[in-house]
């Protein structure tokens, strides 16, 4: 279903034992480094909240704004082709920015070689609601780093990518209404003796990804050192390698991250809850009022919760509900 071009951007997902052996390979190469900076990868590989989310309010009290921005406000729903919808079908492509890196969200399948995930089966509901056909879809693997300047520069049309909705972030683009809440939380290996997250980022080295609100909370923190990589699978191969103590991501991919891999856990506490949503250009209006109407159908028809049921329930070990997003 649909194609995919990532131009050697993203790492498909493969076994714990093969990833840590190319890591290995990168560091003795140079191609993968540690510094000042952290590690670097090699190139292309709804209604107003009425409690203002900790995410939000944090960023609010930084910028000076008297009031929080609102994350739930999105264009309303609507199945009208306009100017942004009407271009993409006379390009006869929808181009969605997805990730390659995370288990039970974004991967290949390294058995069947198929992208699977809780985002694809998103990806692939909106790419075929709008274009009508799913050979129509074509999926591009976007670095974490990156997702923004991806929209901006018109290299895909949505991101569906683990991409929490921040009031800096909405100065730049437009997000669907929120399809998924989250929280940080922080992995280490289980040889660890860290019992919960305010013990594993005092004075160690923890890592996230560049451009996310993981690396926003751990420069907060009492940590010897922050390390910044491309990708959230890197965290896990640098704590693999022992080049960091921790690792600090979306609750979600936490706990994906920890089902691929026996040898990390996930620790008690979480911080910045928020939300996910799929992210365009400002402009495209149109575009986001029918990703707004394919969330909605999704949601009514029990897409969402079979997605979430085959790919996340097993891991998060909570109710559904809890994770999408309702307006307040």
């Amino acid at each position: 279903m649909g194609t995919i071009t990532d131009r050697g951007r993203g790492r498909a997902t493969a076994l714990r034992a093969a990833r840590t052996a190319a890591a290995l390979a990168l560091l003795a190469t140079g191609a993968l480094t540690l510094g000042a900076g952290g590690p670097r990868g090699g190139q292309e590989a709804g209604a107003p909240a009425q409690v203002p989310l900790a995410a939000e309010q944090d960023q609010a009290e930084q910028s000076g704004q008297a009031e929080p921005c609102d994350l739930y406000r999105s264009v309303p729903p609507s199945t009208v082709d306009g100017a942004a919808v009407q271009a993409i079908k006379a390009r006869r492509s929808l181009v969605v920015g997805i990730d390659l890196n995370s288990y039970r969200w974004g991967s290949r399948n390294p058995n069947t070689g198929q992208l699977e995930g809780f985002d694809i089966d998103l990806a692939r509901a909106i790419g075929t609601a709008v274009m009508g056909d799913p050979e129509k879809v074509v999926f591009k693997a976007v670095p974490t780093a990156d997702r923004i300047k991806y929209i901006k520069e018109g290299r895909v049309d949505i991101i569906v990518r683990t991409m929490s909705i921040t009031c800096e972030r909405l100065e730049e683009i437009a997000f669907s209404r929120p399809y998924f809440t989250t929280s940080q939380r922080v992995l280490v290996p289980r040889t660890s003796p860290a019992r919960s997250l305010d013990e594993a980022l005092n004075g160690t080295t923890a890592c996230a990804a560049t451009g996310s609100t993981a690396l926003v909370e751990l420069k907060t923190r009492p940590l010897k050192q922050v390390v910044p990589v491309e990708n959230n699978l890197d965290c896990l191969v640098l704590m693999q390698l022992g080049k960091v103590d921790a690792t600090m991501t979306d609750d979600g991919l936490a706990a994906g991250q920890a089902a691929q891999d026996q040898t990390v856990k996930v620790l008690d506490g979480e911080v910045r809850p928020g939300v996910m949503g799929v992210a365009m250009l400002k402009n495209s209006t149109d575009l986001t009022a029918r990703v707004n109407q394919v969330l909605n159908d999704y949601y009514a028809n029990g897409g969402w919760r079979r997605a979430y049921d085959s790919w996340l329930k097993p891991y998060l070990l909570d109710d559904a509900d809890r994770h999408w997003p309702t307006p307040r």
